[in-house]
């Protein structure tokens, strides 16, 4: 059965398809949109082994000319080098205004297929059809694309929307269990910014750490719970005026953390669980929210295998610096979003230095 969550936007409003074994209906459901003929696929290698055959099948019995981009797989690699290889299989093959790039995995490939095609001839038809858990609830959703720059995380980009986004929940059998969890990272971050309906309903749940331990029911929920967050968002702000914002929550120090190991030690998800509980214990110290509530938050990012500590080493004036580089900043003063109960956060910029040291000092690891 499929479910759809339409994303309302003044220029290019899209669905989100979400429908268990939809893969092999990329082709049909791309063929309504008006996409022209010609269709470049980009995919890593692990991904486009287990679901390129299926989704390019698909493409070509829609009657599709379909050619392929293989990029390695990873954060260290979303950079403009990266870019390059699309924009060569792009004139290659020729590929017109009219045409369409389909991001086939993760987060990574699908920034860095949003951005190309944002910028391939000032703007070509992208769809998306995620493959991790992460870009289900969050990347593929609300057309931010991009990549990183040496010094920070996603500096160079655009907002660009897909035509569609299909997910298809299938392919999260075959997803690694750590990448499982770093999407459960982004989930329970709208259970704190939005829908405590949705954090309550994962606080039920015994085990949120691999995918078996959640019934095919909860699963449903999180999908389109998260993806209904996210519209909801993205249609009051496309980009990033004031309310979209709060999409960052645990982002600010994840962002910090994810650059000063290299994009190596943590992944997103991991980092964003870091930043999560920094961003609790920063609310706790300003009085915005109680005690309580950050060990619940704590809680469920725990029971989903995530890291609650700073990763070892991590020098905390290096954090600092990185902070001030982060794209939320703003007249020299870096915006966190801090929760004030489950469901609800504000943004602000009024965080003291000496508390940011004092939480990220408490968070180091033993």
């Amino acid at each position: 059965m499929q479910s759809v969550i339409r994303v309302e936007l003044p220029e290019q409003s899209y669905d989100i398809a979400i429908a268990s074994g939809s893969l092999d209906q990329l082709g049909e459901q791309c063929s309504g949109l008006s996409l022209g003929k010609k269709v470049l696929v980009v995919s890593n290698p692990v991904v486009f082994k287990h679901y390129g055959g299926i989704a390019i099948a698909s493409l070509k019995s829609a009657g599709f000319d379909v050619y392929t981009c293989i990029l390695p797989a990873g954060e260290r690699y979303k950079t403009l080098n990266s870019i390059q290889k699309i924009y060569d299989v792009a004139l290659e093959h020729r590929l017109e205004r009219s045409s369409t790039m389909v991001a086939l995995g993760g987060g990574v490939i699908g920034d860095m297929t949003g951005f190309a095609a944002a910028t391939w001839l000032r703007g070509i038809n992208f769809v998306q059809v995620p493959t991790t858990l992460l870009a289900m609830v969050d990347a593929s959703v609300g057309g931010k694309t991009g990549v990183n720059h040496p010094q920070g995380k996603n500096l160079i980009g655009a907002f660009y929307q897909p035509r569609l986004v299909l997910i298809d929940p299938e392919i999260l059998k075959t997803l690694p269990v750590r990448e499982f969890r770093a999407g459960m990272a982004e989930v329970i971050k709208y259970g704190v910014i939005w829908d405590a309906g949705l954090f309550s309903q994962m606080e039920e749940s015994k085990r949120l750490d691999q995918m078996r331990y959640l019934n095919e029911g909860l699963l449903t929920e999180i999908l389109n719970k998260s993806c209904q967050a996210k519209a909801d968002v993205v249609s009051k702000d496309e980009k990033e005026a004031g309310l979209r914002a709060i999409l960052n929550y645990g982002h600010t120090i994840g962002h910090a953390v994810e650059s000063l190991t290299g994009y190596r030690i943590v992944n997103h998800g991991e980092a964003v669980g870091i930043g999560m509980v920094a961003a609790g214990e920063i609310a706790v110290h300003l009085q915005l929210w109680d005690q309580e509530s950050t060990q619940r938050q704590d809680a469920l990012i725990k029971k989903a295998g995530l890291p609650t500590r700073l990763p070892a080493g991590l020098d905390l004036d290096a954090i600092a610096d990185v902070l001030q580089t982060d794209k939320k900043v703003k007249a020299g003063k870096v915006r966190f979003i801090l929760p004030t109960q489950i469901g609800v956060v504000t943004i602000t910029d009024e965080v003291p230095a000496d508390v940011i040291r004092q939480v990220l000092h408490q968070m180091q690891a033993a």
